[in-house]
This record gives C-alpha cells, structure tokens and sequence, in this order.
C-alpha cells in the first residue's frame, strides 16, 4: 500500500511538472513575439506608481505605448490601473500625465482608473472599448504577464494582439523573471479554475 501510494505521488507530481513546463513556455512564447498591428486601441496595462511618479516598470510599459500610439496606427491610447490603500492618485491618472507629456493629444487618452487586478481592468477596458464601437486593440505589459492579458482580453469578446515592453526591467533581471513566471503560472491557475484574478496585483508590479 505504501509502495504504490508512493508511486502515485510520484506520478502526480511528474504531471504537475509537465503541466507547469508547458505553461512556462507558453508564457515565454508569448512574450516573445510582438504581434502589433494596425488597431482600434492601444491598452497599456497599469503598474505601480510612487505618489505620482510611475515605477521603473510602468514607464517602460507607457514608453512602449505611447510610441505605438503616435505611429498613428490607433485610435485611443488606453491606460488602466486603480489605486492601493493609501495611494492618492491611481496608476491611471500617472499614466495619463505621462501619456500628455510626451505628445498624446489628451482626447485620445481613455481612462480606466478602477481596476485593482488585471482581470478587473480588462473588464473595463472592453466595456469602454464597446462604447466606441472597438473589438481589437494591441495590448501592452511585461512579456511574462501577455499570455494572461491576451486570453483574459479574448475570453471578453476582445480581438486581441500583444506587443510586449523589449525594455522592461522585469525581464532584465532573472531572478524577478523567475518570480514572475511564478506569479504568471499561480495566476493562470487561478483564472482557469475559478475565473478570478490575484488580489494585490497593483502592488506587485514595480
């Protein structure tokens, strides 16, 4: 009994690598490839902000979308994020500053700014689109999080592609990559399971 108790742990545990393997590469495949084209919109999705300033990681993304914006391929640039306990601005409002600071028209901005999580945001994010009469948009995050963002933005009726941020610090740095895939592999879990999406994201993303 023991011996074959055993055995079943073993396999159990042999599934459980090969499935994370498979998800760990196609979170890699994801975020290797920049599929951006002509579009309704531009999504850049939030990060962390320090009163007023985007962290490391969210200029990066807002660099990368605000140049995709002004190729002129797109209509709006759409920034997202709410704000954690304590924040006095949202991750949104950060980006939109930002976004106007370096030549977006600010009638060309809209603003998601109620999202905690990256499931919340994309939620509002179709529904806005929906108002203007978008279905697609190119989606912009760290190339660990665009698997997530893409499936989630599909799953909601959206036509989506992802142009992952080339300068991103998470990807620069390998252990935070490690976390990341970490983080990507729970919260794909998560998703998959029960349909929900990690508390705290907006802290997590620095």
């Amino acid at each position: 009994m023991i011996r074959d108790l055993g055995r079943l742990a073993i396999v159990g545990l042999a599934i459980v690598a090969i499935v994370a393997a498979y998800g760990a590469f196609r979170i890699w495949d994801h975020g290797a490839h920049d599929d951006r084209r002509p579009a309704g919109a531009v999504v850049v999705l939030g990060a962390a902000q320090y009163d007023g300033r985007p962290s490391p990681v969210f200029a990066a993304r807002l660099d990368h979308a605000v140049a995709l914006f002004l190729t002129g391929d797109y209509r709006y640039l759409v920034v997202t994020g709410g704000k954690v306990n304590g924040d006095r601005t949202t991750e949104a409002a950060v980006a939109r500053a930002y976004a106007l600071e370096r030549g977006v028209p600010g009638d060309r901005i809209l603003v998601e700014d109620h999202g905690r999580t990256t499931l919340e945001s994309l939620r509002s994010v179709a529904t806005i689109l929906a108002e203007r009469g978008i279905d697609d948009a190119v989606f912009v995050s760290d190339p660990p999080h665009m698997l997530r963002v893409l499936r989630m933005a599909t799953d909601l009726g959206l036509t989506a592609w992802g142009s992952p941020t080339p300068t991103s610090p998470i990807a620069a740095d390998p252990a935070r990559l490690v976390g990341a895939y970490v983080h990507e592999l729970g919260a794909l879990a998560l998703y998959f399971t029960v349909g929900g999406s990690p508390a705290g994201e907006l802290s997590e993303s620095r």
